[in-house]
């Protein structure tokens, strides 16, 4: 019998996980796009297709007009606009691909996830203790980009992709994903209660 390394092995995600993975995506997408109007508003001091200024504490500006809103020169609504496109794609690549893709493909994705996922934490650390505001859209690509890394994390480590010592770590993480997702956003609402009184500003 032969033993097919982890390298050279292809893994697909099951149709549950993929769909997952493109419903999360398309959201962040689609709310991307509206952070974009918001931005251009902001900029032409037009009024924007759907506003997100709430109130003084639950609003966009601070946000998407600061130097950590446009950390390559231009609004980080088009890095979203952009890099959401790829959860998408390799979800419907790996729906199209019976054979699935090798490991490498998916480890590179995994740490693509990885990327967002702590640029989400960080944009909500300067959200909460730098800017002093909350911006709605912007949690709302938080609250899709947190279930999105650890759905991955989940399936990775569940189908041998990282080999096959951390598999029991992925069924863990597989089996209890709503709970760690509920976790991961209750630590952040925490953060912003107690920084900026939310629940009291309204």
């Amino acid at each position: 019998m032969t033993i097919v390394a982890p390298a050279s092995r292809t893994f697909r995600p099951g149709i549950g996980t993929a769909i997952l993975w493109i419903v999360l995506s398309l959201v962040a997408w689609t709310v991307s796009f509206l952070l974009y109007l918001e931005y251009v508003g902001q900029l032409t001091n037009a009024e924007p297709a759907i506003s997100c200024d709430i109130s003084p504490l639950v609003t966009c500006g601070p946000n998407l007009l600061s130097p950590a809103g446009n950390l390559l020169g231009f609004t980080n609504a088009l890095l979203g606009m952009v890099l959401f496109l790829g959860p998408i794609y390799a979800a419907i690549g790996a729906l199209a691909s019976p054979g699935g893709m090798r490991a490498w493909y998916w480890r590179v994705f995994a740490l693509f996830v990885l990327g967002g996922y702590a640029l989400v934490h960080m944009f909500a650390f300067r959200s909460i203790f730098e800017f002093g505001s909350l911006c709605p859209w912007c949690m709302l690509v938080w609250l899709m980009t947190i279930p999105l890394f650890w759905s991955v994390v989940a399936w990775t480590l569940r189908a041998g992709v990282w080999g096959g010592s951390p598999r029991r770590v992925g069924e863990v993480i597989g089996t209890w994903l709503a709970p760690i997702t509920l976790v991961n956003y209750v630590v952040i609402a925490v953060a912003a209660q107690l920084r900026l009184d939310v629940l009291g500003s309204f």
